[in-house]
């Protein structure tokens, strides 16, 4: 059993080689797809062979069955989760255990959820990358917190918390130009892939009224908080909500695939979100730098030198660069005016 002071050593390691860490951890499942030639794990049926629109996905609510904490003999004497030992020794700005929903199962078009908790995912997954990190420094020679997880793709075997995570592009149909958005995430600020690029908005399914069981209205919060810097939003009325009304009218948005970070088993659902550029200007027209996880990237190029440096030669987190090899493979399909 580590000290404190030996766990928050691994903690470091894990924070400032995640990219590096997760593409190696990606060998571990030479079975599992992998998606456009990323690191990011997939089932074979989650990946659609060409963009489905958003509103084409349908979603249920069920119970949700009980699953087994993962604890593990690599905590800190007293502790008895993951996210326990982070909230006492290494609590980012934003660390706090919201309700979510979590993926029961997907069946081509139909995504089944239950409820759950954010920190589900933490005890689970950053403790199976916190894992791996021990490892990789030569402090335990086996993983069997992982291998208790088994196939990362199976949401039976583990609590499965779900991000969406967008591809915003603003496109000019006059010259045919599109640029996209990231996000360079502040490891001091967030409990997941700090000191790492994403694509813009991100932001796990969870809500507090039944509104909020869309994957849209999810996405539409996220936009206003990471694109707008607007301070967290709960309890919208996304009917009465100007902001809400205009994003929905200007935006065509697509499902791509769903994936799973084969360091930190993060589930993102694959999203792109297309606007037109005098449109987008008008809905953001006081588009942030930065925001509470971290600073944003605008104007990016959506060609395929950009698409290429930041999908395979960037510390971007797998979802993202994942995300980035399909929008560039579906350009046409996405684009198309």
């Amino acid at each position: 059993m580590p000290t404190s002071a030996q766990w928050l050593d691994v903690r470091a390691h894990l924070l400032a080689h995640r990219h590096a860490l997760a593409v190696e951890a990606a060998a571990l499942y030479p079975d599992v797809p992998k998606v456009a030639g990323t690191p990011l794990l997939t089932a074979p049926h989650w990946t659609p062979p060409a963009p489905v629109p958003l509103a084409d996905l349908t979603l249920e609510r069920r119970l949700s069955p009980p699953h087994a904490a993962v604890g593990g003999p690599l905590l800190p004497d007293g502790f008895g989760s993951y996210s326990e030992a982070m909230a006492a020794l290494a609590a980012p700005a934003v660390f706090q255990n919201r309700e979510t929903y979590r993926l029961l199962g997907f069946t081509g078009r139909h995504l089944t959820f239950g409820l759950g908790t954010y920190f589900d995912g933490i005890d689970v997954g950053e403790a199976c990358a916190h894992e791996y990190a021990a490892r990789s420094l030569g402090l335990i020679g086996t993983l069997p917190q992982r291998t208790a997880v088994g196939d990362p793709c199976d949401p039976a075997r583990r609590p499965v918390n779900v991000a969406i995570s967008t591809l915003t592009l603003r496109h000019d149909t006059v010259t045919g130009d599109a640029t996209f958005f990231l996000h360079w995430r502040d490891p001091k600020r967030v409990g997941h892939a700090g000191g790492m690029f994403q694509v813009l908005p991100v932001g796990v399914f969870q809500g507090s009224r039944d509104s909020d069981f869309s994957l849209w209205h999810c996405m539409v919060r996220e936009f206003a908080e990471e694109l707008l810097g607007v301070e967290e939003i709960h309890d919208a009325d996304y009917e009465r909500w100007p902001f809400a009304a205009e994003l929905t009218a200007a935006a065509r948005v697509f499902y791509l695939g769903t994936g799973v970070d084969p360091l930190t088993f993060a589930t993102d659902l694959l999203t792109v979100a297309v606007i037109e550029a005098s449109r987008f200007d008008a809905v953001f027209g006081d588009l942030v730098s930065h925001n509470d996880e971290g600073r944003v990237l605008r104007g990016l190029a959506f060609d395929a030198a950009t698409v290429e440096r930041f999908a395979h030669h960037e510390p971007t987190q797998a979802a993202g660069a994942a995300l980035l090899s399909l929008a560039w493979r579906h350009r046409d399909v996405l684009l198309k005016t």
